[in-house]
């Protein structure tokens, strides 16, 4: 493969100077040898995998002189190029640095149908009116990974991050309720809780009380009848 630009990509022919003498094309990543003699970068590289001198003069080559021309490259890439879709009905020139840029928004660029099921390829002006009437009813997967299968229309509103934050989100301030509810039964079981010791702290010092009268209730009967039998003894001796 040539390691160089085609002739046939720029608008006018170039100059002889900015062609390589190796595969004859414009110069691409220029490389001058230490006898000042200019080629292509990959296509020196080529030719010294062979033998070890100058395509041109046959003086022989140290690589660690070698070293590429950046001038010269970005004067080349100043060059006039015609769009590579040219055949297809592209009349654009640009500079030949710019060649990716206007290739990537070309309107003539062939570009393959988005709908998942459908293999035409369309030019990219008119990719848009194809998708709306694609015999796969412009069915696609969802570019961001979430599964779903959107129509041509949906995969421009589509935005399944989107949703994910706002569904969680709305989990969130469920769940929030939720915990503020237990809670707020959690204090009112705690104050009922409470109220319930007080009352039996209250039942048991009442019964502790009511224990002590009967207690002092049953020693007053003690101490009442040994007296009360005496009296009848004395009574009985005395008929």
């Amino acid at each position: 493969m040539s390691g160089g630009y085609d002739l046939n990509l720029f608008a006018s022919p170039p100059d002889c100077k900015f062609l390589c003498s190796v595969c004859h094309g414009v110069l691409k990543r220029p490389t001058r040898l230490p006898c000042s003699h200019i080629f292509c970068k990959k296509c020196i590289f080529r030719w010294l995998a062979r033998q070890n001198t100058c395509p041109c003069c046959r003086k022989e080559v140290t690589r660690r002189k070698m070293v590429e021309v950046n001038k010269l490259r970005k004067t080349i890439g100043r060059l006039q190029v015609k769009c590579k879709n040219a055949a297809a009905g592209c009349l654009d020139t640009h500079p030949l640095a710019h060649r990716k840029e206007h290739q990537d928004s070309c309107p003539f660029e062939l570009m393959a149908c988005p709908n998942e099921g459908c293999t035409v390829q369309v030019l990219r002006g008119v990719l848009d009116e194809h998708r709306q009437h694609c015999q796969q009813n412009g069915q696609q997967r969802c570019p961001l990974g979430c599964g779903s299968t959107l129509a041509a229309l949906e995969g421009e509103h589509h935005n399944c991050y989107r949703e994910l934050r706002d569904a969680w989100v709305q989990r969130h301030e469920r769940n929030r309720t939720l915990l503020l509810g237990l809670l707020g039964r959690v204090r009112r079981v705690h104050l009922t809780t409470s109220i319930i010791h007080q009352q039996l702290a209250q039942l048991s010092n009442f019964l502790e009380d009511d224990d002590n009268l009967l207690l002092n209730a049953q020693v007053q009967e003690t101490e009442v009848t040994p007296e009360a039998e005496m009296r009848g003894t004395q009574g009985q001796g005395v008929l």
